[in-house]
């Protein structure tokens, strides 16, 4: 293997092909049971079938009084019908014998329909005796009226939900009412952050001397979690071949992030030694910025060198890690970003066969390029309200040229803001 310290790229690969070649070698890992209470967010390993009818017995549908419907027929305001009153039905105490002719039962939402009832009246027409023995029906209700019937919501047998869903918090909720205690989901990928540099304090630190703080851990952190995966413990290592060695040959580790040392500077070591541990299939990527980015494999984890300056460490983990930790999580690989799109304020510069990552602020619903270059300018990401991708075949965006902007923030920015 070539080593690229101090020389520089002898070539550097399309963003498209090492796009394909993620998406051809990555696949969803294999199932594990988790627990209802914490399935919200997971993606579904398995198609569930219910076992069971929700309801599972015919309901009343509101308070009132159940009745055989076709008795009240021929009610009204000026002649009710009476019925005789010789029980009450509550939610999980169902009363306990037969309505028979012209009987009526006290009903509550939810409650259980007595034996012999079919439909059920509301209270607010219906007018109980002082003595509560019998009560006068004002409108006529036909059989079935006001009752949940048995299977209304889920039948037994049916799908409820299909296997890659991602699973919202109304999803847990329905595998809850059909008695499922916990469900089939594609394993989080587990990713180990390996982050270098002699320089580098921890976060939380003030910077000081000639040391600066490791502000990359804290977003990739962010993005790991928006992307279903878990972080395995880590900490900040020294520019020390045989630690950074060590690191990365994490087996617990389905994806290895290392952050810094990519490059073609002296202490770049991360290239070599994935070359050495296993295969780096790329290194050098015609892009802007992240040019320095490589990837590669050590067995069946995957490993990716993600430049130590911010919006290259950003911009890589958005194109080519972000992707393949969502697709071995079962998710989609596209970008999970809103997308708006907005006429240029100013053109974009760019050279056909790169692909450029321009950050983007919108004010006066005009999109306004903030730098296509300052890899190392972290605050150009909080001043954009998101990016935009110019393809490799474009030599640039013209001033007044609509393009799609992937937003930063999940709520929609307002006119105005920056």
């Amino acid at each position: 293997m070539r080593d690229v310290r101090m020389r520089g790229f002898a070539e550097r690969a399309d963003v498209t092909d090492v796009e394909s070649f993620l998406r051809a070698e990555a696949s969803a890992l294999s199932a594990e049971v988790v627990d209802l209470l914490d399935c919200t967010g997971r993606v579904l390993a398995e198609d569930v079938i219910s076992d069971v009818n929700v309801p599972g017995f015919p309901r009343s549908a509101m308070d009132g009084y159940a009745i055989r419907g076709e008795e009240s027929f021929g009610a009204s305001e000026s002649a009710p019908i009476s019925f005789e009153l010789i029980g009450t039905s509550l939610p999980g105490a169902a009363f306990g014998g037969t309505l028979g002719e012209s009987q009526a039962v006290r009903i509550m939402t939810g409650a259980p329909l007595p034996e012999g009832a079919d439909a059920v009246v509301m209270a607010e027409v219906c007018q109980e005796n002082p003595d509560g023995g019998a009560v006068e029906v004002a409108e006529a209700v036909p059989p079935h009226k006001n009752v949940g019937a048995v299977g209304e919501d889920i039948r037994s047998g049916r799908t409820v939900l299909s296997q890659g869903r991602r699973l919202r918090p109304q999803d847990a909720a329905l595998l809850a009412s059909i008695g499922r205690a916990a469900v089939g989901c594609v394993s989080r990928p587990r990713v180990r952050l390996v982050v270098t540099g002699d320089e580098l304090l921890p976060a939380g630190s003030r910077p000081a001397g000639v040391h600066i703080v490791d502000s990359n851990s804290v977003m990739l952190r962010s993005l790991l979690a928006r992307d279903g995966a878990s972080v395995l413990p880590f900490e900040i290592l020294p520019d020390d071949p045989e630690r950074i060695r060590d690191a990365m040959g994490d087996a617990a580790a389905n994806v290895v992030l290392v952050s810094g040392g990519s490059s073609v500077g002296q202490e770049d070591h991360a290239p070599r030694l994935l070359g050495e541990l296993g295969s780096l299939d790329f290194h050098g990527i015609s892009m802007r910025p992240s040019s320095p980015t490589g990837m590669g494999r050590i067995g069946s984890t995957f490993v990716f060198l993600l430049p130590g300056n911010p919006v290259s460490c950003l911009a890589a983990y958005e194109f080519f890690a972000g992707p393949t930790i969502r697709q071995l999580g079962g998710r989609s690989r596209d970008w999970p970003h809103r997308r708006t799109v907005l006429p240029l304020a100013r053109k974009i510069a760019s050279a056909i066969g790169r692909t450029d990552y321009v950050r983007v602020a919108i004010e006066g619903r005009h999109a306004i390029p903030l730098a296509t270059s300052g890899a190392s300018i972290l605050s150009s990401t909080v001043r954009a309200a998101g990016a935009v991708i110019v393809p490799r075949g474009h030599e640039g965006m013209a001033e007044g040229q609509e393009v799609e902007i992937l937003l930063y923030d999940e709520e929609a920015a307002g006119e105005g803001e920056a």
